[in-house]
């Protein structure tokens, strides 16, 4: 198996949920999210029916928000750890400007769109080489991790992440005793 330097030893980075490289078996590598795909494609798991996956609903939503996203590899992009709770993702998208280009958050999934604006009716190419496709990547985030900002440099969009460290809380649970409630 091999993994990304930019990725945890587990499936799941405990602070942003990306894909892992395995082996494939023409020699080169994967990502491990396509093979999630598959999974979910041939198999429909329903983790809430069984007593001890109580809780594990959340799960598998995001296993299959993943499955679904479908992303084809474009724009390349990088994630980086800026620090111990900061993390950067960089995409390639030259070409676009800020204006064709949104990033939203719903439901913990960030979305980045691309698409160009055709205002070029007056043009005529006699060869057209540069590829003006529009573009969807997502990104399933972790708890607790938001959305620092973004910037546009040198045809390269970093959004930056922070992670808040949530606070420590210890709950203790009181016991009721069967005969002190008779």
């Amino acid at each position: 198996m091999v993994a990304r330097r930019h990725l945890a030893q587990t499936a799941f980075d405990p602070h942003i949920f990306l894909e892992r490289a395995v082996a494939d078996d023409r020699g080169g590598v994967r990502p491990q999210i396509a093979f999630m795909q598959r999974m979910c494609l041939m198999t429909k798991l329903t983790l809430g029916s069984h007593p001890f996956l109580l809780g594990f609903d959340q799960l598998e939503r995001l296993v299959e928000r993943t499955a679904k996203s479908g992303n084809d590899g474009y724009p390349p992009y990088n994630i980086e750890q800026r620090g111990e709770n900061a993390y950067r993702i960089t995409l390639a998208v030259a070409g676009f400007a800020d204006a064709d280009l949104s990033i939203t958050v719903e439901d913990r999934q960030l979305v980045i769109r691309g698409k160009h604006r055709d205002d070029d009716d007056a043009r005529v190419f006699l060869h057209r080489g540069i590829a003006a496709r529009q573009f969807q990547r997502s990104f399933v985030l972790a708890d607790g991790v938001e959305v620092a900002g973004a910037s546009m440099e040198h045809g390269l969009l970093h959004i930056d992440l922070k992670r808040a460290v949530p606070d420590s809380v210890v709950q203790t649970i009181r016991i009721n005793s069967a005969k002190a409630e008779q």
